[in-house]
């Protein structure tokens, strides 16, 4: 079935990111820009460029390097280029994911004939101010979850409620199916690459090598399961990464100071973590920083895997919806291994994922569009 249906007629996108190498704002540029030109629009996406520029060009989107994200005032100076760009493409719709190209867009824009319409996607909890308040002046103002779109207004006062509109991202269920296990051959390799986590409930914390992530609790938790006698591996996927040998280090000799050594594994990122979350038992949200949305959170249950993590920001709010058992207060330690016990135990049905679907995402866009432009 289309993800979209047939457009009325053909509109322009030009979406700004600062890169295209990793990250949720990266991704759904990619996921919005397959929807339109499978929907018959011209996509252009304008960026720095990365790894993630191929498949967006594969996909039928045209990409143009220009380095509207680098925090510099060399950044200032291509202001001129990036108006002359907006002035051949003669696009629609501006859409802006970041506060610097949105500046850069703003200011753009300003004098076009005829002149495009302004969007913005909200999609961090950025520090309120005049720098971020950029992305609150698009026409309209996508937030990717509910608690980002109560932090905007709580936070500025004069943003009107009609120009936000709460988009949550979305995934693919084919890309992660219910009750999903990886194929007898994919196990036997894992397990012979990280023989230490074999034979015991896998417990695994997705994120990249930053203390906001909650590694350090991750790692506590594992050594009180194990002071109550519950044997468990643990996984930091995705931990290691350049630049953060030090933060790394600091890990290690948690793990060794808790006798932990032979029960858990660092990995860099990985693009089989379908296959990890289908074997966990447990996958681990502990941020002790609200995060804005909670994509691991969705993959997971979707995927038909428990999911335990502190009850704030995006992850505590889809937990409360799809999840309730999963939630435990944020830094609570007593709590989150108790909790944890309990899920090892016995973990509450998961039933099959009914939203947060990437077509849901990329439709609610596209309307969005179609509203501006009608």
């Amino acid at each position: 079935m289309s993800a979209v249906a047939t457009p009325a007629r053909s509109l322009t996108v030009v979406q700004l990111i600062p890169g295209l190498d990793s990250g949720g704002a990266e991704r759904s540029a990619l996921e919005i820009a397959r929807a339109l030109v499978k929907a018959g629009h011209q996509s252009v996406v304008i960026s720095a460029g990365g790894r993630m520029v191929p498949q967006l060009e594969a996909e039928g989107s045209r990409h143009i390097v220009l380095d509207v994200g680098r925090k510099s005032l060399s950044t200032l100076m291509k202001m001129g280029e990036l108006r002359r760009l907006l002035r051949e493409l003669k696009p629609d719709i501006v859409h802006a994911r970041s506060r610097l190209p949105a500046w850069m867009a703003w200011w753009a824009i300003k004098g076009l004939k005829p002149k495009p319409h302004f969007v913005t996607t909200v999609h961090g909890l950025n520090s309120p101010g005049r720098y971020s308040a950029i992305l609150l002046r698009g026409e309209r103002v996508i937030a990717v979850s509910q608690t980002l779109r109560d932090f905007m207004l709580s936070h500025y006062p004069w943003l009107e409620p009609a120009r936000v509109r709460v988009i949550p991202r979305g995934i693919d269920p084919d890309a992660f199916p219910y009750g999903h296990r990886p194929d007898d051959m994919w196990r036997k390799a894992f397990f012979a690459e990280f023989p230490a986590l074999a034979g015991a409930p896998l417990l695994t914390l997705p994120g990249r090598g930053t203390r906001l992530k909650g590694h350090h609790d991750a790692v506590e938790l594992l050594s009180e399961l194990k002071r109550r006698g519950i044997d468990a591996r643990l996984l930091l996927l995705g931990v290691i990464e350049p630049g953060r040998d030090a933060y790394i280090e600091e890990l290690r000799q948690l793990i060794r100071a808790r006798g932990l050594e032979s029960q858990v594994v660092l990995t860099p990122p990985r693009s089989d973590v379908r296959d990890i979350y289908a074997i966990s038992s447990l996958v681990l949200q502990l941020s002790n920083k609200p995060e804005s949305f909670g994509r691991t959170v969705i993959e997971a249950l979707s995927l038909c895997r428990p999911v335990l993590g502190y009850a704030h920001g995006g992850v505590g709010e889809l937990l409360a919806e799809l999840y309730p058992a999963g939630r435990v207060p944020v830094a609570d330690r007593e709590r989150l291994v108790e909790r944890a016990a309990e899920l090892l135990r016995v973990a509450p049905p998961i039933p099959m994922l009914q939203s947060y679907r990437l077509t849901d995402m990329q439709q609610a866009t596209l309307a969005l569009y179609d509203e501006l432009t009608a």
